[in-house]
């Protein structure tokens, strides 16, 4: 029997279409109650797991060899935590022609969420790019945003974050940084397993970021806040987050070569510094939103998948140029061999005279 995939022409990856029935479901079923307490329990151990999960897939080998590339991190932590917030700052004026000030505070939120690493490292090796230095890119910039995120929101956000202490630092390490921290400390034992067992992993990691969507989404609509949003403030957000995404794109290709940064280094720059962890932020702003999370993580689930279909097609780009590229400077050889070829012919021929 024939297996059945996803059609190549389809611009929209399955996961997207999950994520938008995630929603759906939400919106029809949401979870109330008892049921509500059972959800928000399970998506906070999903999380955890896959944070422990990152942290046993990441070599630490891997991530001292990383650090010998400081350079390139530091550029990739400055676009994540430094360009994006200001960014996030200048779109304050959208509002409220094109933005509430409920959708800027998610916009806001989302350009100080740390960049992904399953989609940086996909991506690179798409584009023929550094693989290596966009692994060791994404895993610190997920390491840094546990503490980064949480103070960047307080100073910026302020209480319309749901107001920021103390407690809600701790919760998020525990719950990030903690397991994390053990995946690294029993690599040993279970990263070969991991390793064998990578594809049904993966699904792991993508059921437990749907889970925490639906959590987040029941509890938004069980408070009734999706009145507060209308079609054309959707619209307006969507415009807004496409200028964003380019914005970035522009500055971490182009900035990764005017500070002298090689090709396959520049393309790691640009899709480790050019796009937000959904798996990171919904956690985060569950802690630091409350009952809001819901309204606050809508920024960012739209920005995650314009960003996956837009780096999409960009990595495809890349590749190609790569090999047209590889086949201009064959080409070049075989033309210099076949000139030089008579002249060695007619040197050969003058000596035998």
């Amino acid at each position: 029997m024939k297996r059945l995939t996803w059609p190549a022409w389809m611009p929209v990856d399955p996961y997207i279409l999950a994520l938008i029935g995630t929603v759906g479901l939400a919106a029809l079923l949401p979870a109330r109650g008892g049921a509500a307490d059972v959800a928000s329990g399970a998506s906070t151990t999903a999380v955890a797991f896959l944070f422990f999960l990152y942290g046993a897939r990441l070599s630490t080998r891997e991530a001292l060899d990383g650090l010998r590339h400081w350079r390139l991190h530091v550029t990739v932590l400055a676009a994540t935590f430094v360009v994006f917030p200001l960014l996030g700052l200048a779109a304050r004026g959208f509002v409220p022609v094109f933005l509430t000030p409920s959708l800027y505070d998610g916009l806001l939120f989302l350009t100080l969420v740390p960049s992904t690493i399953q989609s940086s490292i996909a991506f690179t090796s798409m584009a023929r790019g550094n693989v290596p230095a966009a692994i060791c890119a994404g895993s610190f910039s997920s390491l840094a945003g546990i503490v980064v995120t949480p103070l960047l929101a307080a100073g910026l956000l302020g209480n319309s974050g749901g107001g920021f202490s103390a407690d809600s630092l701790v919760k998020i390490v525990l719950q990030l940084l903690v397991p994390f921290l053990a995946g690294q400390f029993l690599r040993r034992w279970v990263g070969s397993f991991i390793a064998r067992h990578k594809k049904v992993l993966g699904y792991v990691d993508r059921g437990s970021i749907l889970l925490v969507v639906y959590t987040a989404f029941s509890e938004g609509m069980v408070q009734g806040i999706w009145h507060q949003v209308s079609a054309v403030r959707l619209a307006g957000l969507l415009v807004v987050e496409a200028v964003l995404l380019a914005v970035m794109l522009a500055a971490t290709w182009y900035g990764g070569k005017a500070l002298g940064f090689g090709r396959a280094d520049s393309i790691a720059i640009q899709f480790a510094g050019s796009k937000k962890s959904l798996a990171a932020g919904l956690p985060m702003a569950s802690v630091l939103f409350g009952a809001h999370a819901s309204l606050a993580v809508l920024p960012l689930m739209l920005f995650h998948q314009m960003q996956l279909m837009v780096c999409a097609v960009i990595a495809k780009r890349r590749a190609r140029d790569r090999l047209e590229q590889a086949g201009a400077d064959r080409e070049q050889v075989s033309a210099g061999e076949r000139a030089a070829a008579p002249r060695t012919a007619a040197g050969t021929a003058t000596r035998s005279g």
